[in-house]
C-alpha cells in the first residue's frame, strides 16, 4: 500500500485525530518558515542583530524600535489566506474526525479556514495588549497605529502595545500547554505536519501521545521519524490534496 492510501486508511479508521503543526503548514500561504534557506532566520538584515535575536524578549525591552520594525515586516502577514492544508483540517473537524488543531504558528489561517478548536502554543498576531491598562487591539488596529508610530502606544493610556505572541525567553501560556497535553493524550491518531520538532517546549508534546497511529508529514527528517507509524517527507498541502 502506498503512503497516501495508508494515510487515508488511518484517517478513515480514526475516531479522535489531533493535528500538531508548525511553520510548514503556512508556507504555501506565502508566510515564510524560520529555519529553511529562505526562512526568517536566514534573512540578511545588514544589522548588528540576528533575526533570532530580534524576536526575543530582551530585544523587545532594550531595542523596541528594532523589534517592532522586524516584527511588522517579517512576522505579520495581513493579506495571507488559508491554503489547502488549513481547509482540509477544517473539513476533517466538521466531519467529526479531528478533535483539535494544535499549532506553533501565530497566524490566524486555521480559524480563517473554519477550524473551531485551535490551540495556539505561541500566541497570535491578532491580539495585542497595552502593557499598562490591558486594552486589547486586533491586528488591523495594531498595524494602523504602527503606520504613524515606530513603537505603538495605547490610545487610552499611552502605554506600549505588545503583541500577544511568545517571544524567545518567554514561557508559552501554561493553560494552552496543559490543554494541548490533554488533547494529545486522548487522541487515537496524532498527525504532525510542517514542523521539524526542534523548538521546545512545543516539541515535547509528542511524548504525551498514547494512541495507535503517529503520522509525520514534513519536508525534512525529524528526530521522531523512527517512532512514527507513517513518515512522509513532502509538502503537507500537496499530501492533503490527495486525500478524500
Amino acid at each position: 500500500m502506498d503512503k497516501i492510501s495508508l494515510l487515508q486508511k488511518i484517517i478513515d479508521e480514526s475516531k479522535r485525530i489531533v493535528f500538531f503543526g508548525g511553520a510548514g503548514v503556512s508556507t504555501e500561504s506565502g508566510i515564510p518558515d524560520f529555519r529553511s534557506a529562505n526562512g526568517v532566520y536566514n534573512l540578511k538584515l545588514n544589522r548588528n542583530f540576528s533575526p533570532e535575536e530580534l524576536v526575543s524578549h530582551t530585544m523587545y525591552e532594550k531595542y523596541p524600535e528594532e523589534f517592532y520594525n522586524f516584527y511588522k515586516k517579517h512576522l505579520v502577514y495581513p493579506n495571507a489566506k488559508p491554503n489547502f492544508a488549513h481547509k482540509y483540517l477544517a473539513r476533517l473537524e466538521q466531519d467529526g474526525k479531528l478533535a483539535t488543531v494544535i499549532t506553533q504558528n501565530i497566524d490566524c489561517l486555521h480559524e480563517m479556514a473554519g477550524s473551531k478548536n485551535v490551540l495556539k502554543l505561541h500566541g497570535t498576531v491578532d491580539s495585542n495588549t497595552c502593557i499598562i491598562c490591558n486594552k486589547k487591539y486586533n491586528m488591523e488596529e495594531f498595524l494602523e497605529i504602527c503606520e504613524t508610530e515606530n513603537i505603538p502606544h495605547c490610545s487610552k493610556c499611552g502605554g506600549i502595545i505588545k503583541p500577544d505572541v511568545t517571544l524567545y525567553e518567554e514561557v508559552p501560556d501554561p493553560d494552552t500547554f496543559r490543554k494541548a497535553i490533554n488533547e494529545i493524550s486522548r487522541a487515537d491518531t496524532l498527525i504532525i505536519g510542517g514542523t521539524s520538532l526542534i523548538v521546545y517546549p512545543a516539541a515535547s508534546l509528542v511524548q504525551y501521545f498514547q494512541g495507535k497511529n503517529l503520522v509525520l508529514i514534513n519536508k525534512s527528517k525529524t528526530e521522531q521519524d523512527n517512532f512514527a507509524n507513517l513518515v512522509i517527507h513532502e509538502s503537507i498541502g500537496e499530501i492533503f490534496k490527495n486525500l478524500k
